[in-house]
C-alpha cells in the first residue's frame, strides 16, 4: 500500500495513565500530519512502563543507561497506541500492551548498548529488532508492537488493509 511519512512536531505527554499517555500521544501525530482529499493519517505511540513510571525516548546516553538498568532483570509492559484519522474527521483508535522481560544486565553489556547508539529515538531506550534482542529474555504479546507498530490492533481499526495493499 503506497503511503507518505509526515514527520511531526509535537508535544508528547508523559504524565498520566499510561494506555490514555500512549491514545492522547497517537492522536496529536495524526492531527499534526492531518489528511488531505481522501487520505487516511495514521499517529502511533509506543511507550514503555515499569511500575506505572513511563520511559519514553531518553535524551541522553546517560538516561539510556538508566532505563535500561531499571529494566534489567525485570518485566515491563511495552503499550502501543494507533490512531486513524479519517479526512471526514473521524477518528478510530486501538491500543495493544506487550509483557518483555529483560535479562539481568551487567555493565559491559550495558557499555556495548549504550556504545551503540541504537538506543537513540527508542521508547525505553532499546530496540528489539536490531541489538537491542540480547538484552531481552522474553516476550509476552505481540513482537511487532514492541518494535512499534502494532499491525494487529491496525488491521482490527482497518480489516480490508491487506486486500486494499493486492
Amino acid at each position: 500500500m503506497p503511503f507518505v511519512a509526515r514527520p511531526v512536531d509535537v508535544i508528547e505527554e508523559d504524565v498520566g495513565a499510561p494506555i490514555a499517555v500512549a491514545g492522547e500521544n497517537a492522536l496529536r501525530k495524526a492531527i499534526a500530519a492531518g489528511a488531505a482529499g481522501d487520505e487516511v493519517t495514521l499517529g502511533v505511540d509506543t511507550i514503555v512502563v515499569l511500575d506505572l513510571e513511563i520511559y519514553g525516548k531518553p535524551p541522553t546516553a546517560e538516561a539510556a543507561r538508566s532505563t535500561l538498568e531499571r529494566l534489567s532483570g525485570r518485566t515491563h509492559e511495552v503499550i502501543s497506541a494507533v490512531a486513524l484519522l479519517r479526512a471526514d474527521g473521524s477518528v478510530a483508535a486501538a491500543q495493544e500492551r506487550t509483557e518483555v522481560t529483560f535479562r539481568t544486565l551487567d555493565g559491559p553489556t550495558l557499555d556495548w548498548y549504550v556504545a551503540s547508539g541504537e538506543w537513540d529515538g527508542r521508547a525505553g531506550g532499546y530496540a528489539i529488532q536490531g541489538r537491542g534482542g540480547a538484552l531481552v529474555q522474553r516476550i509476552d504479546g505481540d513482537y511487532l508492537n514492541v518494535v512499534g507498530l502494532p499491525v494487529g490492533a491496525l488491521l482490527g481499526l482497518v480489516p480490508d488493509l491487506l486486500t486494499c495493499a493486492a
